[in-house]
Protein backbone atom coordinates (compact mmCIF):
# COMPACT_ATOMS: atom_id res chain seq x y z
CA UNK A 1 0.00 0.00 0.00
CA UNK A 2 1.17 3.69 -0.98
CA UNK A 3 2.02 5.37 2.03
CA UNK A 4 -0.16 8.73 2.62
CA UNK A 5 1.62 12.11 3.01
CA UNK A 6 0.75 13.80 5.71
CA UNK A 7 1.56 17.50 7.16
CA UNK A 8 0.92 18.30 10.67
CA UNK A 9 0.48 21.86 11.05
CA UNK A 10 0.91 23.36 14.25
CA UNK A 11 4.03 22.37 15.68
CA UNK A 12 5.37 22.38 18.26
CA UNK A 13 2.15 22.66 20.06
CA UNK A 14 1.42 19.10 22.28
CA UNK A 15 -1.64 17.97 20.19
CA UNK A 16 -0.18 18.60 16.67
CA UNK A 17 3.15 16.96 17.52
CA UNK A 18 1.94 13.80 19.76
CA UNK A 19 -0.63 13.43 16.18
CA UNK A 20 2.74 13.47 14.03
CA UNK A 21 4.28 11.34 16.32
CA UNK A 22 2.03 8.65 15.63
CA UNK A 23 2.20 9.36 12.09
CA UNK A 24 6.07 8.86 12.52
CA UNK A 25 5.34 5.46 13.94
CA UNK A 26 2.14 4.52 11.24
CA UNK A 27 3.48 2.62 8.53
CA UNK A 28 0.80 3.47 6.40
CA UNK A 29 1.69 7.39 6.57
CA UNK A 30 4.97 9.47 5.73
CA UNK A 31 5.47 12.58 7.90
CA UNK A 32 5.73 15.29 5.88
CA UNK A 33 9.48 17.61 7.33
CA UNK A 34 7.38 20.70 7.13
CA UNK A 35 4.71 22.38 9.71
CA UNK A 36 2.89 25.48 9.21
CA UNK A 37 2.96 27.12 12.51
CA UNK A 38 1.88 30.27 14.34
CA UNK A 39 4.24 34.12 14.67
CA UNK A 40 4.75 33.45 17.99
CA UNK A 41 6.94 30.77 17.08
CA UNK A 42 10.83 31.70 17.52
CA UNK A 43 12.34 28.16 16.80
CA UNK A 44 12.87 27.44 12.94
CA UNK A 45 13.33 23.36 13.38
CA UNK A 46 11.70 20.95 15.86
CA UNK A 47 13.35 17.56 16.59
CA UNK A 48 11.13 15.02 16.79
CA UNK A 49 12.45 11.60 18.07
CA UNK A 50 15.14 11.51 14.57
CA UNK A 51 13.20 13.29 12.22
CA UNK A 52 13.72 17.51 11.80
CA UNK A 53 11.19 19.23 11.00
CA UNK A 54 11.21 22.61 9.42
CA UNK A 55 8.72 25.27 11.20
CA UNK A 56 7.00 27.32 8.44
CA UNK A 57 6.10 31.04 9.47
CA UNK A 58 3.21 32.68 7.98
CA UNK A 59 5.42 35.28 6.36
CA UNK A 60 7.07 32.24 4.72
CA UNK A 61 4.19 30.01 3.50
CA UNK A 62 3.31 31.40 0.66
CA UNK A 63 6.69 30.95 -0.52
CA UNK A 64 7.30 27.69 0.53
CA UNK A 65 4.09 25.69 -0.23
CA UNK A 66 4.78 25.17 -3.99
CA UNK A 67 8.54 23.23 -3.29
CA UNK A 68 6.19 21.31 -0.36
CA UNK A 69 3.41 20.19 -2.88
CA UNK A 70 5.89 19.73 -5.43
CA UNK A 71 8.15 17.26 -3.28
CA UNK A 72 5.47 15.97 -1.43
CA UNK A 73 2.95 15.41 -4.16
CA UNK A 74 -0.37 14.29 -3.18
CA UNK A 75 0.07 15.62 0.38
CA UNK A 76 -2.62 16.03 2.97
CA UNK A 77 -2.62 18.23 5.50
CA UNK A 78 -3.62 18.20 9.79
CA UNK A 79 -4.40 21.74 11.22
CA UNK A 80 -3.53 21.45 14.92
CA UNK A 81 -3.05 25.33 15.19
CA UNK A 82 -4.74 28.15 17.23
CA UNK A 83 -8.10 28.93 16.72
CA UNK A 84 -7.31 32.30 15.90
CA UNK A 85 -5.57 31.18 12.55
CA UNK A 86 -7.45 27.93 11.93
CA UNK A 87 -10.35 29.69 9.29
CA UNK A 88 -7.48 31.77 7.71
CA UNK A 89 -5.43 28.50 7.54
CA UNK A 90 -8.58 26.88 5.85
CA UNK A 91 -8.66 29.75 3.58
CA UNK A 92 -5.07 28.69 2.80
CA UNK A 93 -5.42 25.03 2.42
CA UNK A 94 -8.22 25.72 -0.35
CA UNK A 95 -6.56 28.31 -2.47
CA UNK A 96 -3.63 25.73 -2.71
CA UNK A 97 -5.78 22.86 -3.19
CA UNK A 98 -4.53 20.83 -0.18
CA UNK A 99 -7.20 18.55 1.37
CA UNK A 100 -7.00 18.74 5.01
CA UNK A 101 -8.80 18.00 8.18
CA UNK A 102 -9.33 20.06 10.80
CA UNK A 103 -8.95 19.22 14.32
CA UNK A 104 -8.63 22.72 15.87
CA UNK A 105 -11.05 23.64 18.00
CA UNK A 106 -13.40 27.14 18.66
CA UNK A 107 -13.32 27.78 14.60
CA UNK A 108 -15.62 29.03 12.52
CA UNK A 109 -17.22 25.94 11.22
CA UNK A 110 -19.81 27.49 8.70
CA UNK A 111 -17.08 29.47 7.16
CA UNK A 112 -14.81 27.06 6.90
CA UNK A 113 -17.15 24.43 5.25
CA UNK A 114 -18.25 27.39 3.02
CA UNK A 115 -14.63 28.03 1.59
CA UNK A 116 -13.94 24.12 1.03
CA UNK A 117 -17.49 23.81 -0.93
CA UNK A 118 -16.47 26.82 -2.84
CA UNK A 119 -12.91 25.12 -3.28
CA UNK A 120 -11.24 22.21 -5.37
CA UNK A 121 -10.72 20.02 -2.34
CA UNK A 122 -12.42 18.21 0.12
CA UNK A 123 -12.16 17.93 4.31
CA UNK A 124 -12.59 16.83 7.01
CA UNK A 125 -13.79 18.88 9.54
CA UNK A 126 -14.60 18.25 13.49
CA UNK A 127 -14.44 19.70 17.03
CA UNK A 128 -13.92 16.27 18.45
CA UNK A 129 -11.69 13.64 17.30
CA UNK A 130 -11.98 11.29 19.24
CA UNK A 131 -14.21 8.28 17.65
CA UNK A 132 -16.08 7.18 20.78
CA UNK A 133 -17.03 10.48 22.04
CA UNK A 134 -18.37 11.15 18.70
CA UNK A 135 -20.25 7.99 18.59
CA UNK A 136 -21.60 8.92 21.89
CA UNK A 137 -22.75 12.44 20.70
CA UNK A 138 -24.48 10.74 17.77
CA UNK A 139 -26.27 8.46 19.90
CA UNK A 140 -27.30 11.83 21.58
CA UNK A 141 -28.49 13.45 18.76
CA UNK A 142 -30.48 10.23 17.75
CA UNK A 143 -32.03 10.23 21.09
CA UNK A 144 -33.01 14.18 20.40
CA UNK A 145 -34.33 13.86 17.12
CA UNK A 146 -36.38 10.37 18.67
CA UNK A 147 -37.46 11.68 21.96
CA UNK A 148 -37.94 15.29 22.19
CA UNK A 149 -39.04 16.39 25.22
CA UNK A 150 -37.77 13.48 26.96
CA UNK A 151 -36.00 15.10 29.86
CA UNK A 152 -39.03 18.42 30.12
CA UNK A 153 -39.12 19.53 33.79
CA UNK A 154 -35.35 18.23 34.37
CA UNK A 155 -32.59 20.53 35.63
CA UNK A 156 -29.68 20.29 33.82
CA UNK A 157 -25.60 20.96 34.80
CA UNK A 158 -22.63 20.62 32.98
CA UNK A 159 -19.04 20.72 33.89
CA UNK A 160 -16.20 20.37 31.59
CA UNK A 161 -12.43 20.56 32.46
CA UNK A 162 -9.38 20.50 30.48
CA UNK A 163 -5.57 21.90 29.67
CA UNK A 164 -4.87 25.68 30.82
CA UNK A 165 -3.82 26.15 27.59
CA UNK A 166 -7.30 25.60 26.22
CA UNK A 167 -8.26 28.81 25.01
CA UNK A 168 -12.32 27.90 24.01
CA UNK A 169 -15.53 26.53 25.99
CA UNK A 170 -15.37 22.43 24.88
CA UNK A 171 -16.88 22.10 21.27
CA UNK A 172 -18.61 18.57 22.62
CA UNK A 173 -19.96 19.95 25.56
CA UNK A 174 -21.92 22.79 23.21
CA UNK A 175 -23.09 19.92 20.97
CA UNK A 176 -24.13 17.72 24.12
CA UNK A 177 -26.16 20.75 25.48
CA UNK A 178 -28.02 21.36 22.32
CA UNK A 179 -29.24 17.59 22.25
CA UNK A 180 -30.29 17.83 25.51
CA UNK A 181 -32.29 21.29 24.92
CA UNK A 182 -33.93 19.25 22.36
CA UNK A 183 -34.65 17.29 24.92
CA UNK A 184 -36.30 19.69 27.13
CA UNK A 185 -33.46 20.97 29.15
CA UNK A 186 -33.35 24.58 28.81
CA UNK A 187 -29.72 25.54 29.26
CA UNK A 188 -27.10 28.01 27.85
CA UNK A 189 -23.69 27.45 26.76
CA UNK A 190 -22.66 30.44 29.08
CA UNK A 191 -23.93 27.82 31.90
CA UNK A 192 -21.22 25.83 31.29
CA UNK A 193 -18.85 25.24 34.12
CA UNK A 194 -15.28 25.54 32.27
CA UNK A 195 -12.36 25.02 34.83
CA UNK A 196 -8.53 25.58 33.40
CA UNK A 197 -7.09 25.58 36.66
CA UNK A 198 -4.77 23.06 37.31
CA UNK A 199 -4.36 23.00 41.46
CA UNK A 200 -8.29 22.95 41.16
CA UNK A 201 -8.64 20.40 38.58
CA UNK A 202 -6.18 17.89 41.04
CA UNK A 203 -7.45 18.27 44.37
CA UNK A 204 -11.17 18.70 43.39
CA UNK A 205 -11.73 16.96 40.15
CA UNK A 206 -9.55 14.30 40.68
CA UNK A 207 -7.38 14.97 37.74
CA UNK A 208 -4.09 12.74 37.95
CA UNK A 209 -1.19 15.14 38.24
CA UNK A 210 0.30 13.52 35.07
CA UNK A 211 -2.60 14.45 32.75
CA UNK A 212 -3.36 18.14 34.01
CA UNK A 213 -1.54 19.33 30.85
CA UNK A 214 -3.67 17.17 28.62
CA UNK A 215 -6.96 15.92 29.34
CA UNK A 216 -10.55 16.13 29.03
CA UNK A 217 -12.98 15.48 31.72
CA UNK A 218 -16.84 16.23 31.08
CA UNK A 219 -20.06 15.88 33.27
CA UNK A 220 -23.76 16.26 32.59
CA UNK A 221 -26.17 15.65 35.57
CA UNK A 222 -29.78 15.69 34.61
CA UNK A 223 -32.32 16.23 38.17
CA UNK A 224 -35.86 15.79 37.96
CA UNK A 225 -37.80 18.65 39.24
CA UNK A 226 -38.85 17.08 42.37
CA UNK A 227 -35.10 15.54 43.13
CA UNK A 228 -36.35 12.19 42.90
CA UNK A 229 -34.31 11.18 39.66
CA UNK A 230 -30.86 11.81 38.60
CA UNK A 231 -28.78 10.98 35.71
CA UNK A 232 -25.10 11.13 34.62
CA UNK A 233 -23.49 10.55 32.02
CA UNK A 234 -19.39 11.35 32.25
CA UNK A 235 -16.72 10.34 30.04
CA UNK A 236 -13.12 11.25 30.84
CA UNK A 237 -10.34 11.15 28.73
CA UNK A 238 -6.26 11.18 30.13
CA UNK A 239 -4.03 12.41 27.37
CA UNK A 240 -4.37 13.22 23.51
CA UNK A 241 -3.80 9.79 21.99
CA UNK A 242 -7.06 8.95 20.94
CA UNK A 243 -7.58 12.59 19.47
CA UNK A 244 -4.36 11.39 17.64
CA UNK A 245 -5.85 7.96 16.51
CA UNK A 246 -8.80 9.57 15.04
CA UNK A 247 -6.94 12.04 13.59
CA UNK A 248 -5.48 9.44 11.36
CA UNK A 249 -8.44 7.01 10.33
CA UNK A 250 -9.78 10.62 9.34
CA UNK A 251 -6.56 11.37 7.17
CA UNK A 252 -7.14 7.55 5.62
CA UNK A 253 -10.55 8.43 5.18
CA UNK A 254 -10.05 11.62 3.34
CA UNK A 255 -7.71 9.59 1.44
CA UNK A 256 -10.20 7.19 0.02
CA UNK A 257 -12.16 10.10 -0.56
CA UNK A 258 -9.69 12.01 -2.91
CA UNK A 259 -9.06 8.59 -4.91
CA UNK A 260 -13.03 8.80 -5.36
CA UNK A 261 -12.89 12.25 -6.92
CA UNK A 262 -14.50 13.84 -4.17
CA UNK A 263 -14.21 17.71 -4.69
CA UNK A 264 -15.54 20.80 -2.69
CA UNK A 265 -16.99 18.40 -0.20
CA UNK A 266 -16.61 18.91 3.50
CA UNK A 267 -16.86 15.32 5.58
CA UNK A 268 -17.43 14.92 9.53
CA UNK A 269 -16.54 12.45 12.26
CA UNK A 270 -19.64 10.76 11.84
CA UNK A 271 -18.89 9.65 8.06
CA UNK A 272 -15.46 8.68 9.11
CA UNK A 273 -17.32 6.64 11.65
CA UNK A 274 -19.89 5.24 8.84
CA UNK A 275 -16.84 4.95 6.31
CA UNK A 276 -19.23 5.61 3.61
Amino acid sequence: MQRIKLMVNGMPGNMASILAKHALNDKRFELAPYSLTGPEITETEYLLDSVTVRLIHPNERAELIEEIKRTQHGIITADYTHPSAANANAEFYCKNSLPFVMGTTGVDRKAIENTVKASDIPAVISPNMAKQIVGFQAMMEYAANTFPGLFEGYSLEVKESHQKGKADTSGTAKAIVGYFNRLGTPFSEEEIRKEREPEVQKKVWGVPEACLKGHAWHTYTLMSGDGTVKFEFTHNVNGRDVYAKGTLDAVLYLSQKINEGAKGTVYSMIDVLKGV
